[in-house]
């Protein structure tokens, strides 16, 4: 893997990520038709992902070109840094915070199908 190739992954991340943010303020604002914490539960949920997409590819992305062991495991230990971050928010929003879970869950959708149109497109 050249530089080059690990440049471009950052910005495809990075391109992902404010395409995330907008699809989840466009669900946050759709929510807000049923009340303040339900647009908060989707700004959770959505949030969640994009923040934890971004630590993901600061790990994955973040030691340049090494070898394909190193590599590999950089990028396992960003999706299950991800995943964490994912898992911890929506358990504080609506474990301890009593948002709605279907509003989360939402969220959580809408980023991740962003999230897979901003990787597929160029």
């Amino acid at each position: 893997m050249s530089l080059t190739s690990v440049a471009a992954g950052r910005r495809l991340a990075q391109r992902a990520i404010v395409w995330q943010a907008v699809a989840v303020a466009l669900v946050a604002g759709a929510f807000l038709a049923k009340g303040p914490s339900w647009a908060l539960a989707a700004l959770a949920g959505g949030g969640a992902v994009a923040v934890g997409g971004w630590l993901s590819g600061a790990i994955a992305l973040g030691g340049g070109a090494n070898p394909a062991a190193g590599a590999l495991a950089r990028l396992l230990l960003g999706v299950l840094a991800k995943w964490a971050v994912v898992l911890l928010v929506l358990g504080l929003a609506v474990g301890a915070g009593g948002l709605p879970p279907i509003a989360a869950l939402v969220g959580v959708v809408a980023a991740l199908a962003t999230q897979m149109l901003a990787m597929a497109s160029r």
